[in-house]
């Protein structure tokens, strides 16, 4: 079921969560009003339930886990939202993955090696078979380019410079080609998930087959359901847990709430204000690393030139009348860093380009320098897009407010139409709350799959809300084929400045990957791409 909610000056938000948050924007005002800028006391948002195991545990041989966002396939052809990985991958595989160490390491792949600057040699390991018993082929490979290629709409297809062209040597040899140079072919290849060619499909699969620890017992893609057990054709260790049951659970209060009755075993995307209820909890522990993930409040780039928004200058007024400082210190705990680039500081090649400052007469001034008077901007998001979202976007109301710029709110539930509304097919907005998640450690990937946006590409709505500047992209482009280190560098610097420049965001900022479990869960090792390996985990008595 599809729902949206929209009101205007965030005056009577969506009831209860309109109420939850009342408190928090008052606070917020008074920070803004004094300047004080100071920490402020997490404010409790759930009704806790009582801290003993319940009926819900379920043993040693069973792990539950609650998710936030809803799980509406084990293919990433269009999705790829971060916990969804950990229950991706330990269905489907890919060559390569990404480690604890953000670089590549082989997975089906046994050997990966660049044998000319336009072309790689694979070699896939013998030894690997699905979960119906037949064996990887070098076509399965083929086929899953091709088909990775043609959906329309995808996350991850614009982080490909260009599709490599495969041809094969032999039953387990092929080599991958491309025009120009790209290095880091076998980090980008870590995001393409393997599947028998004859039930690989131009769009995201319903069907389990993969060659995981873990193959799917049962699916409902409405609810974000599944159940998960294991593949007895697995050819790596075989998982110590036997049942794996997947639940999407949209409201973080009822999150917390099975977590503490012993209902789930792992809940993720966590708000501080959790944290600080779970953390001194009898029998819960929080994991918590540096993420890698780029959550923005993006402006949309497909407005027509005459429209304040086309121009960078009101952008960045904008961008002076929100009090980040506030955000991450009274919303979100201090748990999330503001950005200072255009991706995120954790990434190889990531460069600081500027600060987000609050600076409301400065936005002022501004924006009556340059002709703009009551200016309205419509605000939207999906629900659980990131931690304290709500807050979030009733804060900047507020704050728009103070500047004398009127915000509109538009919320969508998980599973809605938003997508088509980035796209721009939908409706009209300003500026998105969203997220960009990377899972190859590179700048390079956020830098391709945001700020590449190409005419092509955007006729098919497939650039990033319309990011579209000849001269970045190509600049881009170069950097990713650049073999000399010193001037990819040297590339990828002065193009960071230059989007910048542009003020693509009103703010940004990167999370800490957080999750809760249960103490008698073990084997959880979360990476700072906000994914763990489910094989490796235990469940104690």
């Amino acid at each position: 079921m599809t729902r949206s909610d929209s009101v205007a000056g965030g005056s009577a938000f969506l009831g209860e969560v309109a109420q939850r948050s009342l408190s928090r924007r008052s606070l917020l005002r008074w920070v803004a009003l004094t300047g004080a800028g100071a920490v402020l006391a997490p404010a409790v948002t759930a009704c806790v339930g009582p801290s003993a195991p319940g009926p819900g545990v379920t043993g040693t041989s069973t792990l539950t886990l609650g998710l936030n966002r809803s799980l509406v396939s084990l293919d990433n052809k269009l999705n790829q939202f971060d916990a969804a990985v950990t229950v991706q991958r330990a269905v489907r595989q890919a060559l390569t993955e990404i480690g604890d160490d953000l670089k590549p390491r082989n997975v089906l792949a046994e050997s990966f090696e660049l044998t000319s600057p336009t072309q790689w040699t694979v070699k896939l390991r013998n030894d690997i078979k699905y979960s119906d018993g037949t064996k990887v082929a070098v076509e399965d490979v083929s086929k899953a380019l091709e088909m990775y290629s043609q959906v329309n709409g995808s996350f991850l297809a614009p982080q490909f410079p260009e599709w490599p062209v495969v041809t094969k040597k032999d039953e387990l040899t092929f080599t991958l080609d491309t025009k120009a140079p790209l290095p880091v072919l076998n980090t980008l290849m870590s995001n393409i998930l393997i599947t028998p060619a004859a039930a690989n499909k131009p769009e995201e699969l319903q069907e389990g087959v993969g060659t995981g620890p873990y193959r799917v017992a049962s699916a409902d893609r409405g609810t974000g359901t599944y159940k998960l057990v294991v593949n007895e054709n697995y050819w790596g260790e075989k998982p110590n847990i036997s049942e794996v049951n997947v639940r999407f659970m949209s409201e973080e209060s009822s999150r917390v709430v099975a977590l503490r009755s012993g209902e789930v075993d792992v809940i993720d995307s966590i708000t501080p204000d959790s944290v600080a209820q779970l953390k001194s909890v009898e029998g819960i522990k929080i994991e918590s690393v540096t993420g890698t993930r780029y959550n923005q409040l993006f402006y949309n780039f497909r407005k027509p030139a005459d429209s304040p928004m086309s121009d960078p200058k009101v952008r960045e007024a904008l961008s002076y009348g929100f009090d980040s400082k506030s955000i991450v210190d009274g919303i979100l705990g201090g748990t999330v860093t503001s950005a200072k680039g255009v991706v995120p500081q954790t990434l190889a090649g990531a460069v600081e380009t500027g600060d987000y400052k609050y600076d409301p007469a400065k936005a002022k001034s501004m924006l009556a320098d340059l002709g703009v008077s009551n200016l309205s901007l419509k605000v939207i998001w999906e629900t659980g897009e990131f931690a304290g979202d709500v807050s979030i976007m009733e804060a900047l109301v507020e704050m728009m407010k103070a500047i004398g710029v009127t915000a509109e709110l538009k919320q969508f539930e998980p599973g809605g139409d938003i997508s088509s509304w980035r796209q721009g097919k939908a409706g009209d907005w300003d500026i998105l709350g969203n997220g960009y998640g990377n899972q190859t450690g590179l700048a390079l990937t956020n830098l391709q799959g945001m700020y590449a946006g190409t005419a092509a590409k955007e006729a098919t709505r497939d650039t990033y809300h319309g990011f579209v500047f000849p001269e970045i992209s190509s600049r881009i482009i170069t950097a990713t084929s650049e073999t000399d280190t010193a001037k990819s560098t040297q590339l990828l610097t002065d193009v960071q400045k230059d989007i910048w420049a542009k003020w693509p965001c009103m703010w940004a900022f990167i999370p800490n990957a957080v999750l809760a479990r249960r103490t008698r869960v073990e084997g959880i090792k979360l990476r700072p791409i906000n994914s763990y390996q489910l094989s490796t985990v235990k469940v104690n008595g």
